[in-house]
């Protein structure tokens, strides 16, 4: 399966099974377009009447020549033969668990209109999880961590902040047991930054691995939905604790994470304002809501948001021309190697070696089903009492979803995300339509800023 599509001067052409990326002339780029249903023949003739005054019979014989050879060498048109192994990658790795997603706290500070979670308390009870309870999480990680030496952790919420002093001491109790038992935990934190002190940055510098700064960019945009429960904005509040944060934090991971909704396509404002701010390491995801809530995402929003990518990745070129690069999530790629084609047919692991513990210790595929009954897989105690549920996400792959077959970037999205998926089909074997669009734009974009570190010499040795 090859993808075409030209953006930014660039005729880019996709090998979607291989992976190669070619960046070719205008008459290669129409040659490839025609290959799989032409003749030679017909293709030379048809580049003589668009080129003839360009390019000599010579020429696009030769290039005929090359992408025959590309063909040859497995780098154009390449047959795909992943499907075979798509159900076979996750039983391999049978019942391994790699990381949890603590949910320490299920309450929250803020009351965020567009909030998945209920304002944090997932649509039941406001919670902490106890330290007791936590402990028990680590020890459940370990105990089905197979071989694995990496294990990770992310403290989730509601607001982790909110339940401080847990995070500390299930923090210290992890560093207390990895040595013995042949691990090393990497622990990240999601937070709103409302509870933000010194020792908050201090301790987070040197245990988390990364942290997770929500931000909406523009004070506008940002106070019109991340408001506490009085209706007031947060961001004056946590804009200067997040600055401190991440002057503290040099070079350590972190993402200042953003959502847009109906109210701000122009989503590259908000990333500008980002920007400003000194903030180099950004997130800005869309909304996932249901379709009669006011901030969901329109079919009018679509062609805007396309737009903000393409505007995205110019101004990441630009800044990094002018040395100042920054880093969209979204465009992080890697083509020279990336995810291996486990990652790329399976994708996360939700409900098979990632799971989501509440304050209470029920385990569930992921923090997006948190709440969702009839996905509680069973507890820390107990282990996973409802392997049904489990054996439903072991199946989720790329190859599972019949709409993902003849998508170019479905080794990119290995499928996308099964809670999107369930919360806009049903089923979590189906597809978010809508999310696919955005994804395949972005994909397109980040591989077209690669082509352009490579391509342009005015980018070498600034990204």
């Amino acid at each position: 399966m090859v993808h075409q599509y030209q953006l930014n001067g660039y005729n880019i052409v996709l090998d979607t099974c291989s992976g190669s990326v070619h960046v070719v002339s205008e008459p290669a780029y129409d040659m490839i377009a025609m290959y799989p249903d032409h003749s030679p023949a017909e293709i030379v003739e048809a580049m003589l009447g668009k080129y003839g005054s360009t390019v000599s019979r010579e020429d696009i014989t030769e290039c005929l020549d090359d992408i025959a050879a590309l063909k040859q060498q497995g780098k154009l048109f390449t047959e795909d033969t992943y499907e075979p192994l798509a159900d076979t990658f996750k039983e391999r790795s049978g019942d391994v668990i790699k990381a949890l997603c603590l949910h320490v706290s299920h309450a929250c500070n803020l009351s965020c209109a567009y909030c998945f979670a209920g304002q944090g308390r997932f649509h039941g009870e406001r919670a902490m999880m106890s330290f007791e309870t936590g402990k028990q999480a680590l020890d459940f990680l370990i105990a089905h961590s197979g071989t694995r030496h990496n294990l990770e952790v992310d403290f989730f919420g509601g607001e982790p902040l909110m339940n401080w002093e847990v995070v500390k001491q299930l923090v210290a109790y992890a560093r207390s047991i990895e040595k013995d038992a042949h691990k090393h935990f990497r622990f990240t934190l999601t937070t709103n930054g409302m509870l933000i002190d010194d020792d908050v940055i201090d301790f987070s510098n040197r245990e988390m691995h990364n942290v997770v700064l929500s931000l909406d960019g523009r004070k506008e945009i940002h106070d019109k939905y991340r408001v506490d429960y009085a209706g007031h904005g947060s961001w004056e509040k946590i804009v200067p604790k997040f600055q401190k944060f991440v002057e503290a934090r040099g070079d350590r991971e972190y993402y200042m994470r953003g959502t847009f909704t109906h109210n701000n396509p122009d989503f590259m404002k908000d990333i500008d304002a980002m920007l400003d701010l000194g903030f180099n390491r950004l997130s800005m995801e869309p909304v996932v809501t249901s379709p009669d809530d006011p901030c969901a995402l329109t079919e009018e929003d679509k062609p805007i948001i396309e737009k903000q990518y393409e505007i995205l990745a110019a101004r990441m070129l630009e800044r990094e021309r002018a040395g100042k690069p920054f880093v969209f999530y979204h465009y992080m790629i890697d083509l020279t190697g990336g995810p291996c084609i486990y990652k790329r047919i399976s994708g996360c692991g939700s409900g098979t070696e990632y799971m989501a513990v509440t304050p209470w210790g029920d385990l569930y595929p992921c923090h997006q089903f948190v709440g969702e009954e009839k996905f509680r897989l069973g507890n820390i105690w107990d282990g996973v009492t409802n392997p049904q549920i489990r054996e439903e996400f072991r199946k989720c792959n790329v190859y599972q979803r019949p709409e993902c077959r003849d998508c170019w970037a479905k080794l990119y999205c290995a499928g996308g995300c099964a809670a999107n998926a369930y919360h806009a089909s049903g089923n979590i074997l189906g597809t978010y339509t809508y999310g696919c669009d955005l994804f395949r734009k972005r994909i397109e974009c980040a591989i077209m800023v690669k082509v352009a570190e490579q391509m342009d010499p005015s980018l070498k040795g600034q990204g």
